[in-house]
C-alpha cells in the first residue's frame, strides 16, 4: 500500500518568521506546516543552498538516507487529436492534420509488449481530448490490455481527459463528482488502476484562463481526483510553471493540492475505522518548468528583453497580488494567491493605477532556469507535508539537474523514458535507460531501487548485478533521442495574437 504521512494535520505557526530555524525544524519533524505567506518568504529570501538543505532533511525524514527510486514504464500518447487549444502545447493536432493520429489497440499492445520485454511494470497513457472516441473505445482497450498484460499497471487518463469524457458521454449524476465517478467506475472495472496528474498546469484562475484554452478549471481538476480517491484509486499531482505566473501562484497551487489531500486522507482514515469505503489519495507531486519551443506561448516576448521593464513588477506578480487581495494599497506582492477578497476576480476591471504592469499580463513570459526549478521543487517538499513522494524532473531539466534535484527534496527519479510525445514536442528529448538512471542515483550518494506505482520497492540495486555496475562501456548508454509517435511539423501556427489577447 502507498506510504503516506499520518493525517493529523500539523499546526500552523504563523507567528514565527519563515526563516526561523525553530519553525523549519518543526516542519522537518512533521510538527508544523508552512503557511502560504511563510512559503512565499522562503522562496524569495532563503539562499538556495540553505533551502535545499532543509528540503533534503525533510526528504530524509520520510525516506531515510539511502534509497532513491525510479520506475520502468512507458508513456503512450494514444491520440494527439485535441479540442483544447492550450498556448503552451506543441503536441495537439486537429482531426485531419497531416500528422494527427489515433493509435489502434493493436499498436498500443505492441508498445506494452516492448515495455514488458525490458522489465517494465506500468504504462502512463494520456492523450488529446478527442471527441471522436466513444466510451467503448476506452473500455475495450483497457479490457484488452488487462487480458494480454494482467501484471501491467495502467496509469491513465488525466483530469482534463476525464472532464471531456463527461462532456462527450453525458453520464447520469446530480453533480460533477457524480458524473465523473460514473465514468471512472466503468473505466476502473475495465482495467484502469490509477490516474496521472496531467493538466494541472497552474490552478490560479487568471493564469489558467490565459494559457489553458478549453481545459478544465482547477475545481474540476481537483474534483476528478477526489472522485478517483473515493473509489480507492491513487493519483499523482503536477505543476507546470515558469511562464506568465508569479511565485505566489505556485504556492497557491501547492496549497490547493495540500488542502484536497487533507480531505482524502480524512476519508482514508474513516475507511480504516470502517465508517466509509476504501479511499485513495495523492501519492506524488512532480513539477517542471514550461518548455517554450514550438508553442504559441513560447513566441511571447521574455520579461526584461526591454531592460526598462526590470524596474517594474512582473505582470504575473501584479495579477497574483490583485487576485489574492482584491484591493490596491500596500505592497502585497508575493502574498498567496487564492485568498482573494472577492468571490470572482475580474481582470478587465482591475485598477491599472494600482497594478500598472497588469496590462502586460499574458504578454510577457518569465522563464524558469535550473536555480528557480530547484528552489521551487525544494519548496514543494517543505510545503506538501502530506505528499509522500516528490519527483525530480530530469526529462525537462536534463539528467544532471535531475541528479542534483535529489539533494533538493526529491526522492524519485521518475521513469526510464522509452517514449514521450508531449514535452518532447516542445523541444525536450532527453531519454535515459535503466543503467544511466541507476548511475545518476548512485552518483548522488544513494542506492537506486526500482519501484511500482504506489512506491513499494521491487528491487534494490546494492550489489555487482546492478544495472549500472554491470556497464563496461558508458558510450553505449548516452542520452539519446526517444521514440516519438508523429513527426513534428516544421512550423506551429500561432493560435492567438498574443497570450494576453485571449479570455480577457
Amino acid at each position: 500500500m502507498p506510504h503516506t504521512p499520518p493525517l493529523s494535520s500539523p499546526a500552523t505557526l504563523d507567528h514565527l518568521d519563515a526563516l526561523d530555524a525553530g519553525l523549519l525544524d518543526a516542519v522537518i519533524n512533521g510538527a508544523a506546516r508552512l503557511t502560504p505567506a511563510q512559503a512565499i518568504k522562503l522562496y524569495h529570501q532563503m539562499p538556495l543552498s540553505e533551502l535545499g538543505r532543509w528540503a533534503d532533511a525533510r526528504c530524509r525524514r520520510l525516506h531515510a538516507d539511502h534509497i532513491r527510486t525510479y520506475v520502468i514504464d512507458r508513456n503512450i500518447n494514444y491520440t494527439n487529436v485535441c479540442n483544447a487549444r492550450c498556448t503552451f502545447c506543441a503536441f495537439r493536432r486537429d482531426e485531419g492534420d497531416s500528422d494527427a493520429y489515433t493509435l489502434s489497440h493493436e499498436t498500443i499492445h505492441q508498445k506494452i509488449a516492448e515495455l514488458v520485454a525490458i522489465g517494465g511494470t506500468q504504462i502512463l497513457m494520456q492523450g488529446g481530448m478527442n471527441p471522436a472516441l466513444p466510451l467503448s473505445w476506452y473500455t475495450e482497450l483497457l479490457t484488452s490490455i488487462k487480458s494480454k498484460f494482467p501484471r501491467v499497471h495502467v496509469h491513465a487518463f488525466s483530469p482534463p481527459e476525464m472532464i471531456e469524457f463527461v462532456h462527450f458521454f453525458d453520464p447520469p449524476g446530480a453533480t460533477l463528482e457524480d458524473k465523473v465517478r460514473w465514468v471512472l467506475v466503468r473505466l476502473k472495472d475495465a482495467g484502469l488502476d490509477s490516474l496521472p496528474g496531467g493538466g494541472g498546469e497552474i490552478f490560479a484562475d487568471p493564469v489558467r484562463r490565459k494559457i489553458g484554452l478549453g481545459k478544465c478549471d482547477a475545481e474540476s481538476w481537483l474534483t476528478v481526483m477526489h472522485a478517483a480517491h473515493s473509489l480507492g484509486m491513487f493519483t499523482s499531482a503536477t505543476m507546470m510553471f515558469g511562464h506568465i505566473e508569479g511565485p505566489a501562484d505556485r504556492v497557491h497551487h501547492m496549497d490547493m493540492v495540500r488542502s484536497w489531500q487533507d480531505k482524502s486522507l480524512a476519508r482514508r482514515d474513516d475507511a480504516r475505522a470502517g465508517t466509509t469505503s476504501p479511499h485513495g489519495h495523492y501519492v506524488s507531486f512532480i513539477s517542471w518548468p514550461f518548455q517554450r519551443e514550438n508553442t504559441p506561448l513560447g513566441r511571447v516576448p521574455d520579461w526584461g528583453a526591454d531592460e526598462r521593464e526590470l524596474a517594474q513588477e512582473f505582470p504575473g506578480d501584479a495579477v497574483a497580488r490583485a487576485w489574492a487581495f482584491g484591493a490596491a494599497g500596500s505592497d502585497q506582492r508575493g502574498a498567496p494567491a487564492g485568498q482573494r477578497a472577492a468571490d470572482v476576480f475580474n481582470y478587465d476591471a482591475m485598477d491599472r493605477s494600482a497594478y500598472p504592469t497588469a496590462n502586460l499580463f499574458g504578454k510577457r513570459v518569465r522563464m524558469s532556469g535550473s536555480t528557480d526549478y530547484l528552489r521551487t521543487q525544494a519548496l514543494s517538499r517543505l510545503y506538501l507535508d502530506n505528499i509522500y513522494s516528490i519527483g525530480a524532473s530530469w526529462v525537462t531539466m536534463g539528467p544532471h539537474i535531475g541528479q542534483v534535484a535529489l539533494a533538493y527534496g526529491a526522492n524519485d527519479m521518475g521513469s526510464v523514458m522509452m517514449e514521450e510525445n508531449v514535452v518532447s514536442s516542445a523541444g525536450t528529448t532527453y531519454c535515459l535507460d535503466e543503467p544511466v538512471l541507476c548511475h545518476l542515483i548512485r552518483g548522488a550518494g544513494h542506492l537506486p531501487a526500482q519501484r511500482n506505482n504506489t512506491y513499494d520497492i521491487l528491487k534494490i540495486h546494492s550489489d555487482a548485478s546492478s544495472p549500472d555496475l554491470r556497464v563496461t562501456d558508458w558510450s553505449a548508454h548516452r542520452a539519446r533521442k526517444m521514440h516519438q509517435q508523429a513527426p513534428k511539423q516544421s512550423k506551429v501556427a500561432l493560435t492567438v495574437a498574443s497570450a494576453g489577447a485571449t479570455n480577457g
